[in-house]
């Protein structure tokens, strides 16, 4: 009897070492999941930024670009408001450059959407001219502005650039760094590719305007 006495204790204690050990492997298996499902994540945002800048390089797309980009200024010149000035020929080609990207970034969803905001504000502008004299408005407006001048003083030097980054790519004004930086390095790639294909276009046309 006290033989079994003795031992009672003894494996009790084993099995509540067993059963930490067990809780740990678990623990640090679940870590190893979340860590790999993370990384997985990570590697598969950064080779689908990859694909898309690579995408914007080729030349495939560079002359879809450019078909589009010249059927849209042909329209433009053809409709019955004619847009006038350098400002109406970079609208249309930013928004025919977030066509192409076929809304696959939040910068070409951004630019589609404005557009259409643009549209609508236009619509309720006619039609509630009234409502823009308001005094408290315009008393709002500029009490605001100083805020935000306040806060940006404030910041570090890091984030003062990253929020200016935000505020150039469009719709990331509200997102975290790592979208604004996959979103800048596809807008950026994008850029370059309108260049090339307005370049090239802009000598297609002194060519072809000299020879005739």
């Amino acid at each position: 009897m006290a033989s079994m006495l003795m031992k009672n204790p003894v494996t009790s204690s084993d099995r509540s070492i067993i059963a930490r050990r067990k809780k740990k492997k678990t623990n640090l298996s679940s870590k190893d999941q979340n860590e790999n499902t993370i990384i997985n994540h990570n590697n598969n945002n950064n080779n689908n930024s990859r694909d898309s800048t690579n995408e914007w390089k080729s030349q495939a797309q560079q002359q879809v670009y450019s078909s589009k980009l010249l059927k849209a200024l042909h329209h433009a010149q053809t409709s019955a408001p004619a847009p006038k000035g350098g400002q109406a020929v970079r609208e249309v080609a930013d928004r025919v450059l977030a066509a192409t990207a076929k809304g696959r970034s939040k910068w070409s969803r951004a630019i589609l959407t404005n557009r259409l905001k643009l549209k609508f504000m236009k619509k309720q502008s006619k039609r509630q001219s009234v409502a823009r004299s308001k005094p408290s408005r315009l008393t709002k407006k500029p009490r605001a502005g100083i805020m935000l001048k306040l806060r940006t003083k404030s910041l570090p030097a890091f984030q003062k650039k990253a929020r200016v980054l935000s505020r150039i790519v469009p719709g990331c004004q509200k997102q975290p760094l790592p979208v604004v930086l996959e979103e800048a390095t596809d807008y950026i790639a994008a850029l370059e590719m309108q260049v090339r294909a307005m370049s090239a276009l802009a000598d297609l046309l002194s060519g072809a305007s000299s020879t005739s």
